[in-house]
């Protein structure tokens, strides 16, 4: 994931605590900071599946739950 993303050491080690830690997951940041690129990278990497939910202040939960 190094390769990737570049200067982003400290979220890298802290997505992957909050994986191995069996946790949830919320990345909050400015645009531009390789959010998404850290995520598809971490999921290319563990070989899962990606997706991406944008919030907006009219998502529901069933947009999150499905």
């Amino acid at each position: 994931m190094g390769e990737a993303i570049i200067g982003q050491r400290e979220v890298i080690e802290r997505l992957l605590i909050g994986l191995l830690a069996n946790g949830n997951l919320l990345v909050e940041g400015l645009p531009g900071l390789a959010k998404t690129r850290a995520i598809k990278a971490l999921a290319k990497n563990l070989e899962c599946d990606f997706s991406r939910i944008q919030f907006t202040p009219d998502l529901l939960p069933s947009d999150v739950t499905g």
